[in-house]
């Protein structure tokens, strides 16, 4: 700045004598005082203004909110709806966070079992998971109530109701997490085994099913004459292989990503149940951030949910088609077959009522819910 000064008063100094010279008009002094300050402001208005586009440049609306780091855990692999969805939360959040807010996420049961992740969620060794896990919150189980919705809408409203907003609400006192996000876990899940086709309930008596450990599929496979084993996830293709179960149930999503076609002959397309999908999050990390984070992640939480859901219904004739051109036998059963397993499971309604699931009320409004979707 100085040295443009000085160079702005060496040439007022040469148009002084210049003007001297010429006998202008302006007295010699004047003109060259009046060109040095016009030199002055112009110089400094433009450093000025400079320095102003350089400091909205550098704006950072969340730099005096901190950083902080987001580890999340889930159970499925590379390309699943659930591993894609999670990647784009990622990103989202660091772009509108401008970097402050970072996610990682560990697909793949990199960080052990569903059970073993949300154990961590609950003592804070890892920040979040997302996963089919409702061992610490057995309300939601009510939204797993076999043949419970026929299509998306009637999943969707289930999911978005003021139902299931009150339960997702109980989790942060009972078990210190906070469910950001309720979305679909996979689709409707289908039956399989490597025994027999199945197309009727009789057909499930003597067969070994695994089931993850959840209360409403150990129900409805044991009303079906089925007995049940329980295998994490993540040792489910080598149970199958092995023949520790004969069976199992998971959407046709899953069952491409982990290959189950490969150790399953028979699989029924009997849509049976879809299951909620919680975010989980560590309520104390949760409740430390500031609320413009907070926020913010809430947004790409649900920006997600919807994403993975639109995923889901892409991918699920394409997985499907995947199982049948490996050479598997899938049986679709009529709407007459179909309720005859339908009407084997109804007891697994009164069993929840009876177990506190839910409350006879809470029964009736989801089935008006679904009655009330088209």
């Amino acid at each position: 700045m100085k040295r443009k000064i000085a160079m702005f008063l060496t040439l007022a100094l040469a148009a002084s004598s210049l003007a001297a010279c010429g006998g202008g008009s302006q007295p010699a002094a004047t003109q060259a005082e009046t060109t040095t300050a016009a030199a002055v402001d112009t110089t400094a208005a433009a450093e000025g203004g400079e320095a102003e586009t350089e400091a909205a440049a550098g704006e950072d609306a969340f730099a005096d909110l901190g950083d902080f780091t987001m580890m999340v855990g889930h159970a499925q692999p590379e390309g699943n709806p659930r591993y894609v969805s999670m990647e784009k939360f990622a990103e989202d959040v660091a772009a509108k966070t401008n970097g402050h807010v970072t996610v990682e996420v560990f697909g793949n049961g990199q960080l052990g079992t569903e059970k073993e992740m949300l154990e961590q969620v609950v003592a804070g060794t890892v920040q979040g998971m997302r996963g089919g896990q409702f061992d610490f919150s057995p309300r939601l189980l009510m939204f797993t109530l076999p043949f419970l919705a026929q299509n998306r809408a009637q999943v969707t409203a289930l999911l978005q109701s003021d139902l299931a907003k009150k339960v997702c609400a109980e989790a942060e006192a009972e078990t210190g997490t906070v469910i950001i996000n309720l979305c679909d876990a996979g689709g409707w899940r289908q039956f399989s085994n490597s025994k027999h086709a199945i197309t009727k309930p009789e057909d499930l008596q003597g067969l070994k099913m695994r089931t993850n450990g959840m209360n409403t599929i150990d129900k409805t496979f044991i009303a079906l004459g089925a007995t049940t084993t329980t295998i994490p996830y993540s040792d489910l293709y080598m149970g199958l292989k092995t023949g520790v179960a004969d069976g199992q149930e998971n959407p046709w999503v899953n069952v491409e990503g982990m290959k189950f076609y490969e150790v399953q002959q028979y699989f029924t397309e009997v849509n049976y149940q879809f299951h909620p999908d919680p975010f989980y999050v560590n309520a104390a990390w949760w409740n430390s951030l500031p609320q413009e984070y907070q926020d913010i992640i809430s947004e790409c939480a649900t920006e997600m949910g919807t994403y993975n859901d639109q995923l889901i219904d892409e991918n699920q004739e394409a997985a499907k088609q995947v199982v049948i051109d490996a050479g598997c036998e899938v049986y679709e059963p009529s709407e007459e077959e179909l309720k005859a397993f339908q009407d084997a499971v109804q007891v697994v309604y009164d069993q929840c009522v009876e177990e506190g699931i839910m409350t006879a009320d809470e029964l009736k409004e989801m089935q008006d819910i679904v009655a009330n979707t088209k």
